[in-house]
């Protein structure tokens, strides 16, 4: 093998998160480390007071995480045709690039080389974009892997399931600016302005801002409601199924019975 093969594999193992050993393990948790702080600089730097006094010190600390991030996005894509389905030097790379991980990679370095060639007014709503480091968290957390592969699993069922809640709001909305449009029609001008009330009575949130008047309107709201209650638990259902399948535990092993006087495990019922 040649050295810059070598190279390239050793890239790969330390690159790779939960391997590389003890080095891929301490790149792993330095990391994570400077997300971590990135966030936090974040946050403080929108404190105008920290801002005009530290803002040499943000940007220093801004600077040196964007290197370190480039070098770990580049590395990543170096490294990337160590894998079979990436063996291609041009090709393979260009689809590793456009994966989802790589993606969140990219976005967070990304607005420090816009901040340099914009008016630096702008700097502020650039800033929200480097949010967007915190979600390269899911990276290194087991937790946050498990949740992604349970939501990829799972990504037919929540379409579904969106769609349909989708599809209420806007039919919720639409026959609530009809019923309410004479009656309110500065609350309820336009369908598209009705979708403020559809959002918060179907999540049952309720601000109360904007509320039907009418008896047939208050009538459809309080079904909207309940419907609502119902259509918004599905997507937890459908994750919680998603998270038991992805624990290899059988639901109908799931369930256990135990004996009313010491509380001693008994067979699990299995519905025969």
């Amino acid at each position: 093998m040649s050295r810059y093969k070598e190279s390239r594999a050793w890239a790969h193992r330390i690159f790779k998160v939960g391997a590389g050993g003890r080095l891929g393990y301490t790149i792993d948790t330095a990391i994570l480390i400077l997300i971590v702080l990135n966030v936090l600089a974040v946050m403080l730097e929108t404190v105008d007071p920290l801002h005009e006094a530290y803002g040499r010190e943000f940007y220093g600390f801004e600077l040196l995480s964007v290197v370190v991030f480039s070098i770990e996005y580049l590395g990543r894509l170096w490294a990337a045709t160590e894998l079979p389905e990436y063996a291609h030097p041009v090709w393979g790379r260009l689809r590793f690039a456009a994966s989802p991980y790589m993606i969140v990679d990219l976005l967070a370095i990304v607005p420090f080389f816009f901040g340099a060639i914009v008016d630096l007014r702008f700097l502020r709503a650039i800033r929200l974009v480097r949010f967007l480091r915190l979600f390269k968290l899911a990276r290194y957390d087991d937790s946050m892997v498990l949740f992604t592969d349970v939501i990829r699993r799972k990504r037919s069922d929540l379409v579904v399931t969106f769609s349909a809640t989708g599809l209420l709001l806007l039919l919720a909305s639409s026959v609530m600016y009809f019923i309410e449009n004479e009656a309110q029609p500065e609350a309820f001008p336009s369908i598209p302005e009705t979708l403020w009330w559809g959002v918060i009575t179907l999540t049952t949130v309720g601000y109360g801002d904007v509320h039907p008047v009418t008896p047939l309107g208050q009538l459809f709201g309080a079904v909207v409601a309940v419907l609502g209650i119902g259509l918004f638990a599905l997507p937890a259902s459908i994750l919680a199924s998603g998270f038991i399948e992805a624990s290899g535990v059988d639901e109908s092993d799931a369930e256990l019975v135990y004996c009313p006087c010491c509380g001693e495990d008994l067979e699990p019922y299995r519905g025969d």
